[in-house]
């Protein structure tokens, strides 16, 4: 089970999503919906999976194993690995408006997470040497 999960299989019932804001290190008030959903995404896509005892497996994004591959390597899979990180939160449906670009060692991925809430833009980006 993940730590994002905020909404059970069970259609019945309705789950919220209110959490804490996060400012550094910082707990500024709460946060619900696609605030909320934002957070837990740009969260799950800063923390390496697997590295964290704290984490459940399912819960983060594996981009360490990613440098020192070469481009098309990681042209070809970025995209996967996000949607995966993101997959396992229940608000967010899917990613679009997908884009890479290279500078030097550097992978920058642009891209619009679609989320139950409503649409937001964000980046991610890995040095791969």
């Amino acid at each position: 089970m993940s730590v994002l999960k905020t909404y059970g299989d069970d259609v019945y019932s309705f789950h919220p999503s209110k959490t804490w804001r996060l400012s550094g290190n910082r707990l500024q008030g709460m946060i619900d919906g696609k605030e909320a959903a934002a957070q837990a995404a740009t969260l799950a896509l800063s923390t390496e999976r697997f590295l964290y005892d704290i984490f459940s497996y399912d819960y983060g994004v594996e981009l360490a194993d990613l440098i020192g591959k070469d481009h098309e390597y990681v042209q070809a899979d970025f995209r996967r690995r996000i949607e995966e990180a993101l997959g396992e939160d229940d608000r967010i449906t899917g990613i679009s408006n997908y884009q890479i670009k290279f500078d030097g060692e550097v992978a920058t991925v642009h891209f619009t997470v679609n989320t139950i809430f409503g649409d937001f833009d964000t980046e991610r980006s890995v040095t791969l040497g």
